[in-house]
């Protein structure tokens, strides 16, 4: 058989969410720059002046009214006749020759204080002048300045927070090793919404005994979508999966259900055991008729012939009894003792699949299928009915990958999603046929473990496979997983994980093989991861019965498939059923008050695999590994973006000043060139003064 041809993955898988700032924060505005004080000649600088002037001729007024005294003694001593009038005339005109040059020196020296403050009024002024044109040029600056720091902010308050992370296209399964009840819950309803919006198949298999889908369906509901539920085995009897198969594959459904009993069972011979009493019966009997071809082998011949009163063996003629011994003994499948054990023991194993199918009636084909497992069954009923459902879910898949629709088309990636919860509790071998089919087929596979175990660990590092790190439930898968994110290798043995489990809280832990590492890289992890997981770490329920009339009264017409669903709807959606979105859409304000998001570094090792919050997941990134969250409320938030950190226009710029630039602040489809010039912008205006303040 050719090999199909595989399309582009048209339909995007979300698994998560990645917290991110891609444009930094520019901080605080730039402060504008304040006027100087007027540079002018103040009264002190004048006082000072006249004082300096006051003493420096200070002499010369002293020796002035020295003068002027001696001349008015002569004048009062003349009229006594105390001097002569000639001596008293000489005196005033040595006086008045003497004050002559006093008198001028002083008219100088007031010409040069005038001079000398008409000078420091020039200086002043041109300093002023200068002042001005060096404030002119800071707040053109400044205007600059802060119309690239408005670009930034504007840049940096519409920029996404939170990216979401997909699927790789060049990945056909995903493995998602450990995890909470609700961490399963929120990362179902994460992948049944991205379904929802790409208007895409989702098969759930529900081995946990929980309603894990519960609040999936819910948001199925509410976008007036019919799923299809069945919880086994109370819905077995109208359980149509597999029972329109032809004999071969309805053989190796059910030989894969015994050997998941009896891990030594021969599948081989249980199969050929089956597919003969099927080319007896009919590839198109009940489980019961089949029943009755085994029962026919486990008797012996008269008692099979005669039939008794064994209503398995009433379904069949007495013709088809012995053809089936004709087929089944003489040694084509053993001696007639083994087929007759071998015959009882099938019998016993696919007992509790006689009622399949006999109520289901012509369904119709439904866009949404959750197929679980009631926790009262049991963990070997959970075990034997997952095998039955993963095994069938295997048969259609190899069929639609022989179909002749596909040597016409390529596959389109994912365009039919299952999701095995619980994949741990079914046979290695089964799971390994279930990815086989998957892969050739091209549907998604998603495989959630509930812990890295010595078994499944390989499952991390096989080919094709997105690897999901969720909370681990023992210190064992905790060290397995702390290893393998160190070293990309699991711990040998428990022992060992223990040991990287003990050092893990020191500055130094060891390694499996007892040298010391580093201390474990710090991932950045959001506030909102922590509040809203451990929140609604007890939000899944029991059973998937309603409890309200919620679906029923849905406000669009209810259809079992519908076309890709608006991405505005979607996010109504889910702000309104999804208890995940309420929760979410309430809890907005987180981180987001005074503009820096509580983002704090989360140890990634064995003690913080241990108690991450549930709905954390660490998954490979461009860089190594990133923190994501599988809450599904995310996408209701109005930071939340369908693109990712690695697509062209996602990554951070190489600078700042290309991260927060004008043009990357513009609208998509604006063209930057053909907006007008801004008027000029000198900033704001300073901060007005205070009258209480006393300066």
């Amino acid at each position: 058989m050719a090999a199909p041809r595989f399309g582009v993955q048209t339909g995007l898988t979300y698994i998560g969410w990645r917290h991110e700032l891609q444009v930094p924060d520019p901080g605080p505005a730039p402060r504008r720059p304040a006027p100087p004080d007027r540079a002018a000649v103040t009264d002190e600088w004048r006082a000072a002046q006249r004082r300096l002037e006051a003493r420096t001729n200070l002499p010369l007024r002293a020796l002035l009214a020295a003068l002027t005294l001696v001349a008015l003694v002569c004048v009062a001593l003349w009229p006594l006749r105390i001097l002569p009038g000639l001596l008293a005339l000489g005196l005033c005109l040595a006086c008045l020759a003497m004050a002559a040059p006093l008198l001028v020196a002083l008219v100088q020296s007031r010409q040069v204080m005038a001079d000398r403050l008409r000078r420091e009024e020039e200086r002043l002024a041109e300093v002023q002048e200068r002042r001005e044109a060096e404030l002119r040029d800071r707040q053109e600056e400044h205007a600059r300045l802060y119309a690239e720091w408005q670009a930034r902010k504007r840049a940096f308050e519409a920029q996404p927070r939170w990216y979401g992370v997909r699927v790789p296209d060049d990945t056909g399964t995903v493995v998602v090793a450990g995890g909470t009840e609700a961490g399963w819950s929120a990362l179902l309803t994460t992948i049944g919404a991205s379904r929802l919006r790409c208007g895409r198949d989702l098969t759930v298999v529900d081995l946990s005994g929980r309603a894990l889908a519960a609040d999936l369906m819910a948001l199925v509901k509410r976008a007036g979508i019919t799923p299809r539920v069945r919880v086994l085995p109370a819905d077995l009897q109208r359980l149509h999966l597999g029972t329109d198969l032809d004999g071969s594959q309805r053989a190796r459904i059910l030989s894969s259900v015994s050997c998941a009993l009896d891990p030594k069972a021969d599948i081989e011979i249980d199969e050929m055991l089956l597919l003969r009493i099927l080319d007896v019966i009919g590839p198109g009997a009940s489980v019961s008729a089949l029943i009755g071809g085994l029962r026919a082998l486990s008797e012996p011949g008269d008692g099979a012939a005669a039939g008794g009163g064994d209503p398995a063996l009433k379904l069949l003629s007495p013709e088809q009894r012995a053809e089936i011994r004709e087929r089944c003994g003489g040694g084509t499948c053993g001696s007639d003792r083994s087929v007759m054990e071998r015959a009882w023991e099938l019998e016993r194993r696919i007992a509790p699949f006689e009622g399949i199918g006999t109520r289901c009636g012509d369904e119709p084909y439904a866009q949404f299928k959750v197929i679980a497992t009631d926790r009262a069954s049991g963990d070997v009923a959970a075990r034997v009915y997952g095998t039955y459902a993963v095994a069938a879910l295997r048969e259609l898949l190899e069929l639609r990958a022989r179909g002749p629709e596909i040597a016409r088309r390529p596959l389109q990636p994912w365009a039919n999603t299952i999701v095995v919860c619980g994949a741990d509790a079914l046979p290695a071998a089964e799971v390994d046929r279930l990815v086989g089919a998957a892969t050739w087929s091209g549907a998604g596979l998603v495989l959630m473990l509930r812990e890295v175990g010595e078994r499944t660990a390989h499952r991390l590092a096989a080919h094709g496979v997105f690897p999901v790190l969720m909370r681990q439930p023992t210190s064992a898968s905790a060290a397995r997983a702390a290893s393998w994110l160190a070293t990309g290798r699991v711990a040998d043995s428990a022992a060992a994980g223990a040991a990287v489990e003990a050092a893990s809280g020191t500055d130094l832990p060891a390694t499996a093989d007892g040298h010391a590492e580093p201390a474990p890289a710090r991932l950045p992890m959001h506030q909102l991861t922590e509040v809203i997981g451990e929140a609604l770490n007890d939000a899944v329920g029991g059973g998937y019965l309603a409890e309200d009339g919620e679906g029923v009264t849905a406000p669009v017409p209810v259809r079992t498939a519908a076309p890709p669903v608006p991405p505005l709807d979607l996010v109504r959606h889910i702000r309104v059923a999804s208890v995940w979105g309420r929760a979410t859409t309430q809890a907005t304000e987180i981180g987001e008050a005074d503009g820096a998001a509580p983002v704090s570094g989360y140890p990634v090792d064995g003690h913080g695999l241990r108690t991450l919050p549930p709905t954390a997941m660490v998954v490979p990134g461009a860089d190594g590994p990133v923190l994501a969250d599988a809450n599904p409320g995310i996408l209701a938030l109005p930071t939340a973006s369908l693109s990712t950190v690695e697509e062209p226009g996602g990554a951070a710029a190489d600078h700042p000043e290309a991260a927060g630039s004008a043009e990357a602040a513009e609208p998509a489809g604006h063209d930057v060139r053909t907006r007008p010039a801004p008027r000029s912008n000198v900033g704001p205006p300073p901060e007005r003064l205070d009258w209480r303040k006393v300066t």
